[in-house]
């Protein structure tokens, strides 16, 4: 089961600064093959079909709350590509083509299907596939995926960073790039303790630290880089057998925290009358409204 709260992750800076091709580069970190949509559901379905979790308890723990992990990291570059797009058009009558704007932008798909929006799709416009997804039932076999996917994703969030200067981009970027560090981490330690070989010597993967990012210097001052969530008031207690010791880069002691981070509220996104969303007028509003109170019995 899954619990959500509406919050995410962090602040991100609530700048209108519309830049479609930059919402198309971060798309790659949504619906790429190393992208959010790909490592949710390559754990989640890891954590559905486990074999022998009680035996191997911790590993099982550790997938699981990096599933739940990666479940608000994907609603984090969906907001980071709707700020992106806030602004790109502005409302004229049909006829005064209010879209003429955005015709060449990269992917049109943001303004011909999404309503200024994100979508599972990778920076090319194509769709997101479940063909991205491993899963062997491999334990071994598993985790080396899963550490090898975590680095790709590292280097793609490095890329696109270096593609855009955009501040929602980069700030959700560099908060990503250090939690997907921590996951890099996390996998290569619960390889260490499968095999007894120290994968952790081969991070990072590409070889430049978080701390050449402006956007990822202030988590790891923070120490966001050495705490490894459960996502679970109760469960998954036993990853510390996996997330423990220093990390690799600096010698920070690790630590597991019981619960969820401190989240942030969502803000609100604007209504888009050029693209007919979300459709209703102010007149819709009021009825809708008096439905409601209607419908609740209130009188006020």
């Amino acid at each position: 089961m899954f619990k959500r709260m509406d919050e995410i992750s962090i602040e991100i800076p609530d700048i209108e600064k519309p830049d479609p091709n930059a919402a198309a580069a971060v798309q790659e970190l949504l619906g790429g093959k190393f992208g959010e949509m790909s490592t949710l559901n390559n754990y989640l379905y890891q954590s559905f079909n486990f074999r022998s979790k009680e035996k191997l308890r911790p590993f099982y723990d550790l997938i699981m709350s990096i599933t739940a992990e990666e479940l608000g990291h994907v609603e984090l570059v969906s907001h980071a590509i709707n700020k992106c797009l806030r602004g790109s058009t502005s409302y004229k009558e049909p006829d005064q083509t209010p879209l003429d704007v955005v015709k060449d932008a990269r992917l049109s798909y943001h303004f011909l299907a999404g309503a200024q929006g994100a979508m599972p799709f990778d920076s090319m416009g194509n769709p997101w596939t479940g063909a991205n997804v491993f899963n062997s039932g491999n334990l071994v076999e598993d985790l080396l995926h899963n550490f090898f996917l975590e680095c790709g994703a590292r280097t793609h969030k490095m890329k696109v960073y270096e593609m855009t200067d955009h501040p929602a981009a980069r700030a959700v970027i560099g908060y990503l790039l250090v939690r997907g560090g921590v996951h890099v981490v996390a996998y290569a330690k619960a390889l260490e303790v499968a095999t007894g070989v120290n994968v952790t010597k081969l991070v990072p993967i590409p070889s430049l630290s978080n701390k050449s990012f402006n956007e990822t210097r202030k988590y790891e001052e923070k120490g966001v880089h050495t705490k490894l969530y459960t996502w679970s008031d109760n469960d998954f207690t036993t990853i510390g057998q996996i997330w423990k010791g220093t990390h690799p880069e600096d010698g920070s002691a690790l630590e597991v925290i019981p619960g969820t981070p401190q989240g942030y509220p969502i803000a609100e996104a604007p209504a888009v009358e050029e693209e007919f969303a979300p459709g209703i007028s102010v007149e819709d509003f009021q009825q809708i409204a008096a439905r409601l109170k209607m419908a609740g019995n209130i009188n006020a």
